[in-house]
């Protein structure tokens, strides 16, 4: 459970996996990913997984999780996509969206679980890491040759992915 804040009642959040008949969360997703075009791809891959965090009927947030399996035969996941709607921020969700992903990748058989988010998403950065991810590297430019339109955040030109990695060992 979380609250809000003092003077409303605590609020329960479940997440779920998106079902056939919840519509796609595209606004948050978009949120986080502003191409269309690849939520749209990523959002149907046969190794990706949608869960949603809902309150009562309202999504409230969304991750797309999606598994791999490396060179080594090694499974890893990645939080492809992770998004809590603006006016339901810094309650919590997030923290339970990211805690869900771990759990599900544990469940997955996955040894480790990645996430990128961009050199100007400099909250997101702060949160990854109070989560218990570690930077483990960069590509450089990923940002000006996968996007059509530039992306700006904090006044920053968004550029370079940031990788992070959380061991599940």
């Amino acid at each position: 459970m979380n609250e809000s804040n003092n003077s409303e009642q605590p609020t329960r959040i479940v997440v779920r996996d998106l079902i056939s008949q919840d519509p796609i969360p595209f606004e948050l997703l978009l949120d986080a990913d502003p191409s269309l075009e690849r939520v749209s791809d990523y959002i149907k891959w046969p190794s990706s997984r949608c869960r949603l965090a809902m309150i009562d009927s309202e999504c409230v947030g969304v991750f797309v999780l999606g598994i791999d399996v490396d060179g080594a035969n090694a499974k890893c996941a990645e939080i492809i996509n992770i998004s809590v709607a603006p006016k339901h921020q810094k309650k919590g969700i997030g923290k339970e969206l990211i805690s869900d992903a771990i759990k599900l990748a544990r469940q997955l058989g996955a040894q480790t679980i990645t996430v990128g988010t961009g050199n100007s998403s400099i909250s997101q950065l702060a949160f990854y890491q109070k989560c218990g991810f570690r930077i483990v590297g960069i590509e450089f430019d990923h940002f000006v040759k996968n996007y059509v339109r530039p992306i700006e955040e904090n006044g920053i030109v968004c550029r370079d992915l940031i990788r992070l990695s959380f061991e599940l060992r």
